[in-house]
């Protein structure tokens, strides 16, 4: 449903001047072939330079730990498969172990409820000094039953009346579309639970101590890990609304558990944590939402001359926000939005990634159109992106990629 949706579309308009389809498509498929060979698209990074994961694999003694967060629609475990490859092809990661682990998440509050899996993969470098856990959260099946109310039209009974692109664009539609709606009721506490869970086994654990395939309950146990260890989150769509929800509800635990670990409570006051975010939506999925009853007050938490300084949750939240301008659901995130509607306790600083995940085409004098499927979730895919995450922007691991493909616009405070 990406390039092959964009050729049927462009065949069809092609037919107006042709009147014959293998015609109008086959020179469509000449011309888009023709257009892909010159790569132009865009790339322009504005915000504060960022390091990436490669200087935390470089810390003797220490592991980096992702934690990577799906968006909406169906998900299965090993989702992330081709963009954890690229990301460890890019950090020269070349051994890993032979099977994954999987941890059947619950909530402590009854075990017998099901909040989706997490799958953890470990990956070294040949000389085994540097070592990165990911952390892969499926969580679609906290929603997979409430979206059986819509199932009835997948089914032949009501698809076969459809088009056939508009029978794609319809069951994509059915698994994608109900997910934030889902998020907005009941079923949001367990998601920022499941997210909660997979945090703690992040936090409190290596390799050898994490179980597998088993349904058991995270209590943080262990400091050291947190202490020593390096942590970041990669989001997509959804999923980066709540990874930001998650932290802000556990900022909110903590800080009014007067019962909770000073320790862990230190521990994360010092963590820098970076989010990186594809198919940025936060501020669509903020509409309708009350404001986090902290906020406009950065200066106040994340200074150390901050009268609150010592009450913040983390020392700072690098969020770097990737969005494709020709994906119809993803979103900028702009300066006083982050001031306004997100928890100052957590110190986020922002850096924008406008970039084109999807090819543009000219459609013989139309004008340009990029298939907005692919821009939406074309992100983990994109050398450019996994390029970033990798290695940053603005210090001298910088992939060659984004290099030669990318344009920075360092942003500073006002003097």
């Amino acid at each position: 449903m990406k390039k092959s949706l964009l050729v049927y579309m462009l065949g069809t308009m092609t037919l107006i001047n042709s009147g014959c389809s293998s015609f109008g498509r086959g020179v469509t498929e000449a011309i888009l072939e023709k257009q892909e060979s010159a790569d132009t698209r865009l790339c322009e990074i504005r915000g504060a330079g960022f390091s990436g994961l490669k200087p935390h694999l470089d810390e003797p003694d220490k592991k980096m730990k992702v934690l990577m967060v799906h968006g909406v629609g169906n998900h299965q475990p090993g989702y992330s498969t081709e963009f954890l490859e690229k990301l460890a092809r890019e950090l020269n990661l070349t051994v890993t172990t032979s099977s994954h682990k999987n941890i059947h998440l619950t909530d402590s509050a009854n075990k017998k409820k099901k909040l989706g899996n997490l799958r953890i993969s470990r990956f070294l470098d040949k000389s085994h000094q540097q070592e990165l856990l990911f952390y892969e959260l499926t969580w679609s099946e906290i929603t997979a039953q409430d979206k059986q109310v819509l199932s009835y039209d997948n089914s032949g009974e009501y698809s076969y009346r459809r088009a056939e692109v508009n029978d794609l664009l319809k069951k994509f539609s059915n698994d994608t579309g109900p997910d934030p709606i889902i998020y907005l009721g009941e079923k949001r506490e367990d998601i920022l639970v499941s997210f909660a869970q997979s945090l703690c086994w992040m936090i409190n654990s290596d390799w050898k101590s994490l179980p597998d395939d088993e349904h058991q309950v995270c209590l943080p146990r262990q400091l050291d890990s947190i202490n020593n260890d390096s942590f970041a989150f990669v989001s997509h769509s959804l999923g980066s609304r709540i990874v930001i929800d998650g932290l802000q509800r556990i900022a909110s635990l903590l800080g009014d558990n007067q019962s909770a670990s000073q320790g862990l409570v230190a521990a994360f006051r010092q963590k820098t944590i970076p989010i990186y975010m594809m198919s940025n939506q936060l501020p669509m999925l903020q509409l309708g939402r009350k404001q986090p009853q902290i906020n406009h007050q950065q200066d106040e938490y994340c200074t150390p001359q901050g009268s609150k300084y010592g009450e913040r949750f983390l020392k700072k939240t690098p969020i770097i926000a990737f969005s494709d301008p020709n994906d119809l659901l993803s979103y900028a995130i702009p300066p006083e939005f982050v001031s306004q509607y997100l928890d100052s306790r957590l110190c986020i600083e922002v850096t924008n990634v406008s970039i084109n995940v999807a090819p543009i085409y000219n459609i013989f004098g139309l004008g340009t159109l990029a298939n907005p499927v692919e821009a939406h979730i074309g992100y983990d895919s994109d050398d450019r992106v996994v390029g970033l995450i990798a290695k940053g922007i603005g210090n001298n691991n910088t992939a060659q990629i984004v290099k030669q493909r990318c344009r920075w616009i360092e942003t500073i405070e006002d003097e």
